[in-house]
């Protein structure tokens, strides 16, 4: 089949492509020269004639051969072997009787024309012949994928049947390009079925249907709530170990984050402008390594700043951070830490929080103009004013911990969530397992929509129906590969899930690709952060992170050599040793005291025999109550009342008023009581009291 001449532009214009195959017009024009050209020269030399006939079938022979090679039509294998021989025959004419009379000229012409003619008609021919061809092998893979898409919806409709007592319509097979598996799109019968009734039998349905370990069936919602779409994944893709993606494209915030890959290898995205997540993961499951995958895409993003929280030396942050600082903990030209602030102690953990929550309340005031031109009540994020991600490693445990200073980073973590949703500040908690005490909190399961269940085939502490409550089905024996588990998404249904696996040399060339991507914090963030934000990278607060004698949030030499001085009360209740006053200040200090006490007297103790001696001045919150292995004095007295209240035994909220401290402190100190035996928790809900062992 030819092809039409084409030309190429160059400076001077179109030149002529003579490596392009000749069309209808160009071939009947190069046959008749050609011919002119050969009866021409031959009755010039008097050429024997019978050499153009021989040519000319040879000619015809050739093209039989090579369209038969070519599986070309009858109809165009005639046209080409009859061109040769009429060309030939009017060459030998030509070359008898001679070429330049009017009637060979007029004869050739009328060849040129009947050769053209009938190239055109036979490549119009060969092309509807091409295209039915292929219209045929389509209808027939069709017919073989329709075949077996048939015999699919057929066994799934008996099996739902049986299993679940459901009769569907199948509708649509969709087999997955990954070849992974396929998924049915059925209509439910009438009478208010819903797609929950088969999707709390997955379990069963993967058993019936003998799937591989780490496939599944799951049924979620379809296009109405008559619909249905059921995922059958027919290859187990948790088993495999896939690497994070070497593409370090620009991500943002709005268009979502990937932490990896369904069964049907497809991308999940979570979308955190306005929600918080919570990871959960035991030991040995991917936890860790999923929390670089979160950083990575973090770290990608050009409108997301990461803070990352993490008491245990700052093991999560720390790969991010040194890349971009040479030995001396001084930056690195070009190169920008991959994360933006890092806490490795719970003193620099407070900072951090703190500063969170300066920013979060000095956004709400600073940008009023701003949302107002944007006709919104969420801060307008952007690679100018960007989202602050503050991932803390195991801070469930944080918030559900009775550790006094932990409460305080507790706190503080809370008040974050709770104040910075439309100010662009969310968090990324991880936990080890999905308990009461991680996910009970209110506060976490309604503002953490973003969950991830990291099984690695973990039955122990992973209670799924309390991360992903509605979800039914779910079982940590259909994830038992590290890094695989469950996700569940506003956006998505909760489903399998593989996480990325990423290694230190490529988180360092994360970090070096993505340098440029970082966004800066904006200056009324900035400066509600204070100092502390802007010196959060000084050589001698990271000194830790290359000084291994030196402990996180220790400063380094040069710091602790250099003089301190701090604002407040100096107070020795909270502090080891209290400086002597120099000479010259004694008498001024002394006066200072008098003047406070005969102002204001002191404040008196709650309970008046109290064993604590009597003090002069201030009566202070510090000296008071200080725990010691028996907890604070005053707890002595509600265990005699619980005991004295027999078997009936006192609610916290009773002991509160009879020792008129806060319900807080009271239900902290009567578990510490209960945990050392001293006290018994009967748990009945609002009835719920503390009973004396004797009663119990």
């Amino acid at each position: 089949m030819t092809t039409n001449t084409t030309t190429k532009n160059h400076e001077g214009g179109p030149v002529w492509d003579w490596a392009a195959g000749h069309g209808p017009v160009t071939g009947a024009l190069s046959a008749t020269t050609g011919a002119f050209a050969l009866a021409t020269t031959g009755a010039a030399t008097s050429m024997p004639p019978g050499w153009a006939l021989a040519v000319g079938a040879a000619g015809a022979i050739g093209h039989t051969v090579s369209s038969l090679r070519d599986r070309l039509s009858a109809r165009t294998i005639t046209m080409r072997s009859a061109s040769w021989l009429v060309g030939a025959g009017w060459t030998t004419w030509a070359m008898t009787t001679g070429p330049l009379t009017w009637a060979a000229l007029g004869s050739l012409a009328v060849i040129g024309v009947g050769i053209g003619t009938s190239a055109h008609s036979t490549l119009l021919h060969e092309e509807a012949r091409e295209l039915e061809a292929l219209a045929a092998a389509e209808r027939q893979v069709a017919a073989e994928l329709s075949a077996g898409r048939r015999a699919i919806a057929a066994e799934w409709v008996d099996r739902v049947q049986r299993v679940c007592g459901i009769t569907l319509r199948v509708l649509a097979v969709e087999m997955w390009p990954t070849g992974t598996g396929f998924t049915i799109d059925a209509e439910l019968p009438p009478g208010g079925t819903t797609y929950g009734r088969i999707a709390q039998e997955s379990a069963k349905l993967s058993a019936d249907a003998r799937l591989p370990h780490g496939c599944t069936a799951t049924a979620g919602p379809g296009i109405d709530q008559g619909r249905v779409l059921i995922d059958v994944t027919t290859k187990n893709v948790l088993e495999q170990e896939v690497f994070y993606p070497s593409d370090y494209s620009r991500l943002s915030i709005h268009t979502g984050i990937p932490w990896g890959l369904r069964t049907n290898a497809d991308e999940i995205k979570a979308y955190l402008r306005e929600q918080c997540a919570l990871v959960v993961g035991p030991t040995g499951s991917g936890k860790t390594n999923m929390v670089h995958t979160i950083l990575a895409g973090f770290a990608r993003a050009e409108d997301v700043l990461t803070w990352v929280i993490d008491l245990n030396a700052g093991s999560a942050g720390l790969p991010w951070a040194r890349p971009a600082f040479d030995t001396h903990g001084h930056p690195m030209d070009g190169v920008s830490p991959g994360i933006d602030w890092l806490a490795a102690s719970h003193q620099e953990a407070l900072v951090m929080l703190n500063a969170a929550v300066r920013i979060a309340k000095h956004r709400k005031t600073a940008y009023q103009d701003l949302m107002a031109q944007a006709n919104t009540d969420l801060l307008p994020i952007s690679a100018q004013i960007p989202q602050i991600m503050l991932v803390v490693d195991e801070g469930a445990e944080i918030l559900s911990s009775n550790d006094r200073e932990l409460k305080k980073l507790a706190a503080l973590i809370l008040e974050v969530i709770r104040i910075a949703r439309a100010m662009g500040i969310r968090t990324v908690l991880t936990a080890l397992g999905a308990t009461s005490s991680v996910v009970g909190n209110l506060m976490i399961r309604r503002e953490a929509k973003v969950r991830v269940a990291l099984t690695g085939g973990e039955k122990e502490g992973m209670d799924l129906g309390k991360q992903f409550p509605g979800s039914r089905g779910l079982k940590p024996e259909q994830a038992p590969y590290k890094g695989s588990g469950f996700m569940g998404t506003p956006e998505s249904e909760v489903g399998l899930f593989k996480s990325w696996r990423i290694l230190p040399n490529q988180i360092r060339d994360i970090v070096t690709a993505t340098s440029s991507i970082h966004p800066t914090l904006d200056k009324p963030s900035t400066k509600a952060a204070g100092g502390a934000y802007a010196d959060r990278w000084n050589p001698e607060r990271t000194a830790w992170m290359r000084d291994h004698t030196l402990t996180p949030g220790t400063a380094g030499p040069a710091a602790q050599s250099a003089p301190t001085s701090g604002g407040g009360l100096n107070l020795s209740a909270l502090r080891d040793q209290q400086p002597a006053p120099a000479a010259d200040e004694d008498e001024a200090v002394r006066a200072f005291m008098e003047q406070i006490d005969q102002q204001f007297g002191t404040a008196p103790e709650p309970r008046e025999n109290s064993e604590r001696p009597a003090a002069s001045g201030l009566n202070l919150s510090a000296l008071r109550d200080s725990d010691d292995e028996g907890g604070p004095s005053w707890v002595a007295d509600a265990v005699a009342a619980i005991k004295a209240a027999g078997p009936a035994g006192m609610k916290p909220s009773a002991v509160a008023d009879l020792v008129r401290r806060s319900r807080q402190a009271v239900r902290a100190a009567l578990k510490a009581a209960a945990e050392r035996g001293e006290l018994v928790y009967r748990d009945n809900g609002p009835h719920s009291v503390y009973v004396h062992p004797d009663h119990a």
